[in-house]
């Protein structure tokens, strides 16, 4: 730990909330069996269990040949792709003309790097799906220069607000009030590279980014072949969101039932070892042991292409597994996929078979059901998330503008055809409401046009609105 000493103040930067240190192994344990691939196999050695006085040549030859079955990774994607196949539709209203219009083009690049809000929110989302939280940092482009009037604000960029995405690792210290919201939060990240293209050093650069309600502040230690650097501050001032006095970090936070990997896996990780002691079974099966039954030594190598010569009472035979074990253990395998499925809410996705009989298509409904149900637990949490990103910015920018946020409860099992027909039905009662009308019509075109751009869908809005009014 090093101490910082700014003005009359002593700042610890590097230190982390116990909360953090407790979990972060486990979160790291979370992020590698959602990822899989070479990542989980390259630490194959924290979560491959070696057996009691396992020789370790014999352990070492296994961990060259573990495989990863990564049910808990798809089931992760498969709600995100889910909850998210059609984009959430934005309503602004009220405020300045130019402030709807900076969230409508802030709608479709909200990081700066090309990013629309379905596609940012899709990410956290299914960080949150893995880790519990995903951290959402609303900021500013930095200037030197104070700007004097609004007008010049926008001219120079200033004003224009972006969010960038840290996974709940990056957040290592904070502190809350008794509402719940931030006090001051501390991100780190760590990056490597190379200082010059000719330079041979690699260098390992830390960064920590202090926020408070009032300013932010940047610090770096810089790692040169593995000697740590001293932690410096660069960079410090007043952030975006000091004149709200609020911190400008939001967490898109599931719930625990809904927390996914937090539920599924250690059964991940049961399946993981029994998978691969049953293929390493398998394997060692293909070559079959000698057995010798001699009163006599016995030191002939036996072989391909040697022979074996024995005495008149002498017998020789092979040793082979009768298969028992093996069909447990793969019915075994089987249990295993299928509760990971269910603690996840996928019963459905296990296959077309449970416990050897058919799934009936109103047995398929019902189970479906309850994933729907879930799904839209979690579009109501990422809603708010969206509308609380959105409404943070524009208070910041003081536009005044409210925001609505609609579309992802929908789920969208049922076509768009249905929806039509439905909406049909209901427009042919002819309830006179102006205001129904609109809603239906919206919700109908904002359906349709998902992908469509913000700003074509706000002008879509006052159109219909006019249309009605």
């Amino acid at each position: 730990m090093q101490l910082l000493t700014e003005g009359n103040e002593m700042t610890e930067i590097d230190r982390e909330h116990p909360e953090y240190s407790r979990n972060k192994r486990t979160l790291q344990m979370y992020r590698d069996l959602y990822t899989g691939g070479q990542q989980f196999t390259h630490k194959a050695a924290h979560y491959l269990l070696r057996r009691q006085k396992e020789p370790l040549d014999v352990y070492s030859e296994r961990l060259q040949r573990t495989f990863y079955q990564n049910y808990v990774g798809s089931s992760v994607e498969w709600y995100a792709a889910t909850l998210f196949r059609r984009a959430p539709s934005l309503q602004l209203t009220g405020g300045i003309e130019s402030g709807r219009r900076f969230l409508a083009e802030f709608a479709d690049d909200c990081d700066r790097r090309g990013a629309n809000t379905a596609s940012f929110f899709q990410s956290c989302f299914a960080d949150s799906l893995v880790t519990g939280a995903s951290h959402i940092l609303i900021d500013f482009p930095k200037s030197s220069a104070i700007p004097a009037t609004r007008a010049e604000e926008d001219a120079t960029g200033i004003s224009r607000a972006y969010v960038v995405r840290y996974q709940a690792e990056d957040l290592v210290n904070w502190s809350i009030d008794e509402r719940g919201d931030y006090e001051w939060v501390v991100l780190r990240q760590a990056i490597r590279r190379q200082p010059t293209i000719d330079s041979a050093e690699v260098a390992d650069e830390t960064y920590w980014f202090y926020y408070d309600r009032r300013e932010y502040r940047t610090y770096r230690r810089t790692d040169i072949d593995g000697k740590p650097g001293p932690i410096q501050m660069i960079s410090r001032g007043p952030h975006g969101m000091a004149h709200q006095h609020r911190v400008p970090l939001i967490t898109l936070r599931v719930a625990d039932g809904l927390w996914l990997l937090n539920k599924a896996a250690h059964l991940q990780l049961e399946h993981f070892n029994k998978s691969n002691a049953l293929g390493w079974a398998i394997t060692m099966g293909l070559f079959a042991m000698p057995v010798i039954y001699s009163d006599r030594e016995w030191n002939q190598i036996v072989g391909e292409s040697y022979y074996v010569q024995l005495g008149p009472q002498d017998k020789f035979g092979w040793a082979e597994p009768d298969g028992k074990v093996y069909t447990i253990a793969a019915s075994n395998l089987e249990t295993l996929k299928d509760e990971i499925y269910r603690v996840c809410y996928l019963s459905q996705a296990s296959g077309e078979s449970s416990g050897g009989h058919a799934q009936s298509a109103i047995s398929k409904q019902l189970d479906f059901k309850i994933t729907e149900e879930v799904l839209r637990a979690y579009a109501g949490t990422v809603k708010d998330c969206i509308r609380k990103v959105f409404t943070w910015v524009s208070e910041a920018r003081q536009d005044g503008v409210a925001v609505s946020v609609s579309g992802l409860d929908e789920v969208d099992i049922t076509d768009f055809g249905t929806e039509l027909d439905a909406a049909s039905k209901l427009l042919s009662l002819g309830i006179d409401s102006p205001t129904l009308k609109r809603q239906i019509f919206e919700r109908l075109a904002f359906k349709y046009l998902s992908d469509a751009r913000q700003e074509v869908k706000d002008q879509i809005a006052r159109e219909v609105s006019a249309q009605l009014s």
